[in-house]
């Protein structure tokens, strides 16, 4: 009974990620690549059917697969989720002016994901 319970909870929330990550598409304040990611681990603990279903998806391919597989991300893949990110953090800057500690602490969290997206992944030529 406790396990039905974590499946359909696991389900629902990939679901809700992956509506975010939808939208994310479309909208600059949400990341798209981060709720695809976290779509793809809760599919994958909840069922393994609904997993192969995401993996399969053009969704998938497009933004994920070539990162999942360890060959890293295209160069415009890369810049299209730094731009949301940076979007976001402006955003989030703009509306938390009045707490300077928090803009230091929001600037640190975006200097450390362009480091990781620039320095850490690796960045591959897309075959057409």
């Amino acid at each position: 009974m406790s396990l039905t319970i974590v499946r359909v909870l696991l389900i629902g929330l990939g679901c809700l990620c992956l509506a975010l990550g939808t939208v994310g598409a479309f909208l600059p304040v949400l990341p798209t690549v981060p709720f695809y990611l976290l779509a793809t681990l809760l599919f994958a603990k909840s069922s393994e059917k609904l997993h192969h279903w995401f993996t399969s998806t053009a969704i998938y391919k497009k933004n994920l697969e070539s990162y999942v597989q360890g060959q890293g991300m295209t160069l415009t893949t890369k810049l299209r989720i730094t731009l949301t990110i940076t979007l976001s953090m402006g955003i989030g800057l703009y509306f938390v002016s009045h707490l300077p500690f928090v803009q230091v602490i929001l600037a640190c969290i975006w200097l450390g994901l362009m480091i990781y997206f620039f320095a850490i992944v690796k960045t591959h030529r897309a075959i057409d």
